[in-house]
């Protein structure tokens, strides 16, 4: 997969593309990040990317030269899936991470100050949010984007099977895990995990989740229950 980024602010991806598990998949070629600074392909004589909102009001507002510069200057860019981050669009879940672990190309735009230029929205396919809140720019939201999608990219993840009990993963949050030691001031693991009988563990499993997310996440649980009820319809 070949992801592009335009931000104006290169430097805060740099730990985060040579670290980790993504670090490790950009290091095997299975994932290519190129990280690009739109304010290099402003007209302004002084890079200067943003202006005051026609009709006034608080803030700058990014123009849409520098951005349609550096966007069209991407080769492929025409048949790459173009995303913008932003607050106003699609909540990004595990399910989308899927989805858009299948792309080949995606182009993510990292917005700042107040906002975009309305007329950007044309040339991107699809808005993306990581959640009901802002943020100071969108650079932290393209790296969570980022991370979600090539985490579940087959050979990213040591263990392919490793992602498909996630939380979200199969609607229910994912079971509580243990390892050593078996006793830590008086809390033990429970007996059934070191018990050899994994039909039983994977059982105890379902089991935890289903109650985790019945008491953390009753709108999940209910979509959990909804799905069994359909499957029992078939």
């Amino acid at each position: 997969m070949r992801i592009d980024v335009l931000t104006l602010f290169p430097r805060m991806f740099e730990g985060f593309l040579t670290e980790s598990i993504l670090g490790k998949a950009i290091e095997a070629k299975t994932v290519e990040v190129n990280i690009i600074d739109f304010r290099e392909y402003s007209d302004n004589k002084h890079h200067k990317v943003d202006d005051s909102p026609f009709g006034g009001g608080a803030g700058m507002v990014l123009n849409i030269q520098p951005i349609h510069s550096a966007l069209t200057n991407i080769k492929g860019y025409k048949e790459a899936l173009k995303i913008m981050v932003s607050p106003q669009g699609e909540t990004l879940k595990q399910e989308k991470a899927y989805s858009l672990s299948n792309e080949k190309h995606i182009i993510i735009l990292c917005g700042h100050y107040e906002g975009y230029d309305e007329r950007i929205r044309d040339y991107f396919d699809i808005e993306i949010s990581i959640g009901d809140y802002v943020l100071t720019g969108g650079e932290l939201a393209a790296m969570v984007l980022i991370d979600s999608v090539t985490r579940v990219i087959p050979s990213v993840i040591g263990k392919d099977e490793s992602h498909l009990n996630d939380s979200f993963s199969n609607i229910l949050l994912e079971h509580p895990h243990y390892t050593r030691p078996r006793d830590f001031e008086g809390k033990k693991v429970p007996d059934i995990l070191v018990s050899g009988d994994h039909k039983k563990i994977e059982k105890w499993r379902l089991e935890q989740s289903i109650k985790r997310t019945k008491t953390r996440r009753p709108d999940l649980f209910d979509a959990y229950e909804n799905q069994l009820k359909e499957s029992k319809d078939k």
